[in-house]
């Protein structure tokens, strides 16, 4: 495979992760007693932040849809990478060690803290910038 269709792929991968992430907002496990009573107390509890009153849930919320607008960012620069990787690929290269990266971190925070689901996505998006990196073939010497 080519490195082109391998960042085609890792950013179709990357806008299902964004699309899943997205809608499952507002981003709570459950609707149990328990945790619906956790989600109140975030709500009811403000505090002064840099001169603006701001709930728990504000963040929690703010955070997660953050998230959301980055992973979309991330599957349109990997579809731009594609088109880079075609026509420069010794300057493709450090990008896509960068998203690899990312996608490297994220995975291991999917597993530490999250589910199957997003660990999977990352894990097969890094397999493509992995596959992405050896077909660019040799780091330039610059």
């Amino acid at each position: 495979m080519n490195a082109r269709l391998l960042l085609r792929v890792a950013s179709i991968i990357a806008l299902v992760f964004a699309l899943g992430h997205t809608s499952g907002g507002p981003w709570t496990p459950s609707e149990e007693p328990n945790a619906a009573a956790v989600v109140e107390a975030m709500k009811s509890v403000s505090f002064d932040a840099m001169g603006t009153s701001r709930s728990y849930w504000d963040f929690y919320f703010g955070f997660g849809a953050n998230i959301s607008v980055y992973m979309f960012a991330q599957a349109a620069l990997l579809w731009l990478l594609a088109a880079l990787a075609k026509t420069q690929p010794a300057s493709a290269r450090p990008f896509v060690a960068v998203m690899l990266a990312s996608c490297a971190a994220n995975g291991f925070l999917a597993w530490r803290y999250f589910f199957v689901l997003p660990l999977v996505l990352s894990v097969v998006m890094a397999i493509c910038l992995v596959l992405a990196l050896f077909a660019l073939g040799p780091r330039a010497d610059t």
